[in-house]
């Protein structure tokens, strides 16, 4: 499908396919129509885990064009379907999770869609609903005799999804199954009860809208319509958002300011003006300066890529103590307050505090195991010096005037220790 940003009527359209949203669209010329008006679209976000990551943030940008181009946005939180758990595109089934488990997931996923959208009750901000709100209250054999007669298993097991688990002989129950049905028939109840007519989500979720567009128009003979993004992937190959660290969550508590905006800088070379695009409100004439900038003008950049996206999520203030940490452990200098921080009793530094335990509680190593080979290859500093010994200790003695001292692993991660 080739798409054609300026041959668009709506803006948002135009959007979408100019910063590199779109990947597939079921009815281009319809939804362009339907899309010049004040559109409805909805976005579904499982809760299975306490906060989202930069994998997500593409769909919620796409919330996000949505109201900047007049339309409302509707962020579908699933405290139903979470307790099916969306197979789409795993291996393996996902873990079932308690009740209780997904309402404290769902309370901390909530924030990470406040610094990007406008919620009210207006007619284009956005709103937040929980698709328990309907499907607790299915009755099965109801269901079944009303909606799962339009469903085939030969169009269930054509998914890619499906067949790679069986062809791998890998078990795909029949609680996974259902979870299509489900999301169709999110579908359908948002567009019965909100008159919402655009479902976006990511690439892998293709089979699944489909089903919920040919759904709505069977049961209510509504045109709906349906918008992928393309998978998001760095210029390596890599998947976005993955590090050597794990997940990059948007939850402050998970990932801080200071390490959200290392990410970003760490952006490769010819990742930033994509990323500018699809993360940022940058206008297409600066992301274009970017574009063409070569040797030292790069990591202005990239610079300018991780102060936009994290004064976006964690605002201004938090980005510039973010950048202004960062260019203290470039130029060697002292510690400084935005880099993340983790306190110790000062009774343990007069002891002598084991620099392996100081890696694991500053979340510069996930157990002693890995601190101990960052120390046997040479990637540990403490206060800029190489630490050569597993059994090194941090005493008094490093501290500086704050009561404070950076430990560093390679060039990039980088905490404070201060003393209490």
């Amino acid at each position: 499908m080739t798409l054609d940003a300026n041959a668009q009527k709506s803006t948002f359209l135009r959007e979408m396919i100019g910063r590199g949203h779109v990947y597939q669209i079921t009815d281009e010329k319809g939804l362009d129509e339907y899309a010049t008006g004040v559109p409805t679209g909805y976005i579904g976000f499982d809760c299975t885990a306490k906060s989202l990551h930069v994998g997500s943030l593409v769909q919620i940008m796409n919330l996000r064009r949505l109201q900047q181009a007049g339309g409302k946005p509707i962020v579908l939180m699933g405290g139903g379907t979470t307790k099916i758990g969306d197979p789409t595109d795993k291996e393996k089934s996902r873990p079932i999770l308690t009740t209780e488990e997904i309402a404290n997931n769902m309370a901390g996923i909530k924030k990470n869609f406040e610094p990007f959208l406008t919620f009210g009750s207006g007619p284009t901000d956005a709103i937040m609903i929980d698709n328990a709100e309907w499907l607790d209250q299915i009755k099965w054999i109801e269901f079944l005799r009303d909606y799962g007669k339009h469903f085939t298993i030969n169009k269930m097991i054509a998914q890619e999804t499906v067949r790679r688990r069986l062809d791998n002989e890998e078990p795909y129950t029949f609680l996974e199954f259902n979870y299509m049905l489900l999301q169709s028939y999110d579908f359908l109840e948002l567009a019965r009860k909100y008159d919402c007519r655009i479902q976006m989500g990511g690439s892998d979720q293709w089979g699944n809208i489909v089903n919920g567009i040919d759904l709505t128009r069977r049961i209510i003979d509504k045109q709906v319509f349906g918008v992928t993004t393309p998978l998001i992937t760095t210029a390596s190959g890599g998947k976005m958002g993955k590090t050597a660290e794990g997940a990059v969550w948007l939850n402050p508590e998970m990932r801080s300011p200071y390490d959200y905006w290392q990410f970003w800088r760490n952006t490769e070379d010819a990742d930033v003006a994509r990323f500018m695009r699809l993360f940022t409100d940058l206008p297409a004439s600066e992301i274009a300066e970017h574009e063409k900038a070569q040797g030292a003008a790069i990591n202005d950049a990239k610079k300018r890529l991780a102060d936009v996206a994290t004064s976006m999520l964690h605002g201004e203030e938090e980005a510039k103590k973010a950048a202004s940490a960062a260019e203290a452990v470039f130029k060697g200098g002292g510690s400084a307050e935005g880099m993340p921080t983790f306190e110790v009793e000062r009774a343990l530094l007069v002891a002598g505090y084991p620099v392996l335990d100081a890696l694991v509680a500053g979340k510069l190593a996930a157990s002693k195991g890995e601190a101990k080979r960052a120390v046997g290859e040479n990637s540990v500093r403490l206060n800029g010096e190489p630490v050569t010994d597993a059994t090194a200790t941090i005493s008094e003695a490093a501290l500086d005037g704050e009561g404070t001292a950076r430990l560093s692993v390679g060039k990039k991660r980088h905490a404070r220790l201060k003393a209490i």
